[in-house]
């Protein structure tokens, strides 16, 4: 191991041992548990949720949860090369030694990851040829609301929030290791659990036109796996300290949750609709937990996480404590995920005291009509505003973000994002207290990808197409001088858009392309979209049958009996109201009627 990390780039991402994490001795260990992030090191431990979990499974007695990550390239080939089997971060014991293997899921292009990992962990990647009890593999996170193109290799997939079910989830594994269960057995009695989905319990049959027909689930499992949430939020588990990396990761600082759930209701946004109802920790309970982990790791930064922080109740009053503390310690404060309409003077004053750093405005669509059908329900006024209330603060550097492909969108729309740029790059002259520093504005234009649970997820994806020709209109009219354009990959959007929309018919051509060589799909140098679709072609599979076809009101979703709380009913009409542009006002002002209130212990859902 010696000889390769001096091989390899970064070796800092192989050698765990860092400040704070955990160490157990194995004779009082009952369950081992791997907890895998299907991206590099420096992605995984960026992770909030997986930081939670580490914590809270640890805290267990009986239990030691290690840290498993993706290697790199250069460090894969080594370890094969070597026959050095991916190994947990803590014990540098192989994967094969550990009894439940948990990935979890952020994104679609980190699926062949997986498969690579269980392969380099020396685990059998279909889940049918995991025959006995040990190397129960289970995942969680935001693409488990559309958990069947995952259906052959994962043995059950925890929908909701993580620390209400992961207990129960380790409780029963535990039982059944000491009675002595068969595999299938853990299984019919996992699916008992609320918020567990087993693939295997659940057959599913077509039409001839490749919809689905129905779904049956069998052995007793639920006809409707609804998700798990935390109700309360300040009696939650949360850790007082975070492993610290010791080689630098995306977000190296600490974190506090503010809220779950976002009122906003932005119609293309899964996040936004998976995560409700909105859930909010009091300002005493996040005070007292970024005391502790800031005390703990050393960090020299905090940020407040959430969806949209400035929706926070009491944000004015949070940060005026928080910077009491932060100041004298020369720790910075972040605030990510503003909104444009909530960006404020007395906000940007208490920002600033610590570092000011650049501003970031998802604006989404150039225009009015198209903000209106995504329900974004911000206007260019607001940007406006907020770039002239950042210029004569002093801030030089402020990135705009977009999407191409939203549904109804014009070129006329498009237009719009190259109008609104040059209207901040000329706020900017007209506010700025110093012309000579100059000012940096970025335009970055994502490709929209239609996602389940939302009410988009009927609407066809553009093509590549479209990407690709909507993507030369934007180079040619984005011309004001100090701003630069960046648009993001069509390929791998449509492949995501592919994969997002898929049913477990998708196995066999992700197990093709990994066998193929496509691995670190999200990563531009790795990628190989034409080994993909040879993949799905080989395979008898038509992408465009999940990312570019309109899909009728009343087709049947291969996730339809995963219930993330928001009625199909409510998606369905917020899909209506989007091709009138008619806008539906956020949480706090109105309630829509989603359903996800009723989620709460003694809560109501307004219709």
């Amino acid at each position: 191991m010696e000889a390769i990390l001096s091989r390899v780039q970064k070796p800092a991402r192989y050698v765990g041992g860092e400040w704070g994490s955990v160490m157990k001795n194995k004779k009082d260990v009952d369950l081992r548990f791997a907890f895998c992030f299907p991206d590099t090191y420096e992605v995984a431990m960026s992770h909030l949720g997986s930081r939670i979990l580490y914590g809270l499974l640890n805290d267990q007695k009986g239990i030691w949860c290690e840290r498993i990550c993706a290697p790199w390239i250069d460090m894969e080939e080594e370890m094969r090369q070597a026959d050095i089997p991916l190994y947990g971060l803590e014990s540098g014991d192989p994967l094969y030694e550990f009894d439940i293997i948990a990935f979890t899921l952020q994104y679609e292009l980190s699926f062949t990851n997986i498969l690579n990992m269980l392969d380099l962990g020396g685990v059998p990647v279909l889940a049918k040829n995991r025959t006995e009890l040990k190397h129960m593999v289970a995942c969680g996170g935001p693409c488990a609301y559309n958990p069947e193109p995952l259906a052959d290799f994962v043995d059950l997939f925890m929908i909701g929030d993580g620390e209400e079910i992961m207990l129960e989830f380790t409780d029963l594994y535990r039982r059944a290791k000491r009675e002595g269960w068969t595999k299938q057995t853990f299984l019919i009695q996992a699916a008992q659990i609320e918020g567990m989905y087993v693939p295997s319990l659940y057959e599913v049959a077509y039409h001839e036109d490749g919809t689905i027909d129905r779904v049956t689930p069998t052995h007793g499992a639920p006809a409707l796996v609804q998700k798990r949430i935390v109700s309360d939020l300040d009696t939650m588990y949360y850790p007082e300290s975070f492993v610290v990396p010791s080689t630098d990761i995306v977000f190296d600082r600490a974190m506090i949750e503010l809220f779950r759930g976002c009122p906003r209701g932005c119609r293309f946004c899964q996040a936004g609709h998976t995560y409700r109802p909105l859930r909010t920790k009091s300002k005493e309970v996040l005070l007292k937990q970024a005391e502790a982990v800031l005390k703990n790791s050393g960090y020299e930064e905090i940020s407040l996480s959430s969806l949209s922080t400035s929706d926070y109740g009491d944000l004015s009053g949070l940060t005026e404590c928080m910077l009491d503390y932060c100041e004298p310690r020369h720790i910075s404060l972040s605030l990510p995920s503003l909104r444009a309409d909530s960006f404020s003077a007395e906000l940007m004053q208490r920002v600033q005291k610590t570092r000011k750093s650049g501003l970031t405005f998802a604006c989404e669509a150039g225009t009015q009509r198209l903000r209106d059908v995504i329900n974004k329900n911000i206007r260019e006024e607001d940007v406006l505003h907020a770039c002239e209330i950042a210029f004569q603060g002093g801030w030089n550097n402020v990135k705009l973000y977009f999407m191409i492909g939203l549904p109804t969108e014009t070129y006329e729309d498009l237009d719009g994002i190259a109008e609104i740029c040059k209207k901040v790059a000329y706020c900017w002259r007209m506010n700025t207290n110093n012309r000579a520093r100059g000012v940096r504005i970025t335009a970055s234009a994502s490709c929209f990808v239609p996602k389940p649970q939302t009410p988009f997820q009927w609407d066809a994806q553009d093509t590549l197409e479209q990407f690709r020709e909507k993507q030369a209109h934007m180079k040619v009219i984005m011309k004001t001088k100090n701003v630069t354009y960046n648009w993001h990959d069509a390929e791998t959007s449509v492949l995501e858009g592919v994969i997002a929309r898929g049913d477990r018919r998708q196995g066999k051509a992700i197990y093709l392309a990994w066998q193929r060589g496509c691995k670190m799909d999200s990563w531009d140098q790795c990628f190989d979209y034409e080994k993909w679709m040879q993949a799905f072609a080989d395979c008898g599979l038509d992408p465009a049958f999940y990312a570019s076809r309109q899909r009728p009101l009343d087709e049947i979703f291969p996730w339809d009996h995963i219930g993330c709380g928001t009625r199909k009913e409510h998606l369905k009409r917020e899909w209506e109201l989007s091709r009138e542009a008619a806008v539906t006002p956020d949480c706090m002002h109105k309630c829509a009627g989603c359903g996800a209130n009723a989620l709460l212990k003694g809560g109501k859902c307004c219709v």
